[in-house]
């Protein structure tokens, strides 16, 4: 697959909001309206968001990270835990068809309830039809406080963490990516994206946030796709180009993609971004490279690099 298809794929992964067919390889027990009785007032809190491999993590560095603490009220109202008001919010619980429901904004298909423990598959639409890729390739399980507690005898932070088959994932993609440092379809992005240090002060780094939740952005954008912006003053010339980067393990910078009006210019254009990675980036900066997991591996970077050649 192409880094473009990959990254189409990417979006897609976070735009798991929406309004419904089956994507389910195994067919739900469930047909029709379902009770939820038995499980009225139990609060469950999410442990495992995970895709059909049974991983946290896909090949582009995109993590699945629990999040929900939900708790059933009564037929039509569940409550949710907002992370921004710090609270349980009250959400219209509607029945769709077959074992799909929405609510909070997003859709789902009951996969699984007990008083212990519910499995849901998080659904994206388009149209009225579930999307038939990745981004319906999200299953959720949540566990009782009571099952938590007293059975388990452990904790919801405990349980939420990547499992031993993600590391292991994770080692595999950044073996491959670091034997490859400067190829942007093996480079994958970093759960901690790539830091930059000054080293002098003819230069300043800013990373830029990606995140516009109207438009879809999660937080996720920031760690998918990192953006800084880098001036640089006292430089030879005037200029200012944006244009994305590899940053290997060791911290080293590889030029990625750039846009030319011309084909003619392409080779010139190379050459002068090239010319200001070596000369300005590799010497000014102390270059951290991203990491996922505690390992660091290729990711790529966007950068947006301007040069003055005065201060004023």
């Amino acid at each position: 697959m192409t880094k473009s298809g990959t990254l189409t794929i990417a979006a897609g992964i976070l735009l798991l909001i929406s309004s419904c067919t089956s994507n389910s390889k195994e067919p739900s027990k469930f047909r029709g309206r379902i009770s939820f009785d038995s499980i009225m007032g139990i609060k469950f809190y999410e442990v495992k968001r995970r895709f059909s491999t049974g991983l946290s993590f896909n090949e582009l560095g995109f993590q699945q990270e629990p999040t929900w603490i939900i708790q059933f009220k009564d037929p039509d109202t569940i409550q949710a835990y907002s992370p921004q008001k710090k609270r349980m919010q009250s959400f219209y619980f509607h029945y769709d068809h077959g074992d799909v429901y929405n609510f909070a904004k997003e859709w789902f298909r009951i996969k699984k309830i007990s008083k212990d423990s519910l499995v849901f598959q998080r659904l994206h639409l388009t149209g009225r039809e579930i999307s038939k890729d990745i981004r319906s390739d999200v299953n959720i399980t949540w566990y009782s406080e009571n099952y938590i507690n007293n059975v388990l005898k452990t904790t919801v932070g405990e349980l939420q963490k990547p499992t031993k088959a993600d590391t292991l994932y994770i080692k595999e993609l950044s073996e491959k990516s670091n034997r490859n440092p400067n190829n942007l379809d093996s480079a994958f992005a970093g759960r901690q994206p790539v830091r930059f240090i000054p080293l002098s002060d003819m230069i300043s780094v800013k990373k830029i946030s990606s995140v516009d939740k109207l438009n879809g952005k999660t937080e996720s954008y920031d760690y998918l796709f990192p953006k800084y912006r880098i001036d640089i003053v006292k430089a030879y010339d005037d200029f200012g180009y944006e244009f994305s980067a590899v940053v290997d393990e060791k911290g080293k910078i590889y030029l990625g993609k750039f846009r030319v009006n011309q084909p003619e210019n392409y080779e010139p254009r190379k050459k002068t971004l090239e010319a200001i990675i070596n000369v300005y980036l590799q010497n000014l900066l102390k270059t951290i490279p991203g990491e996922t997991l505690g390992i660091q591996h290729s990711s790529e970077i966007n950068l947006i690099v301007t040069g003055r050649k005065n201060k004023a």
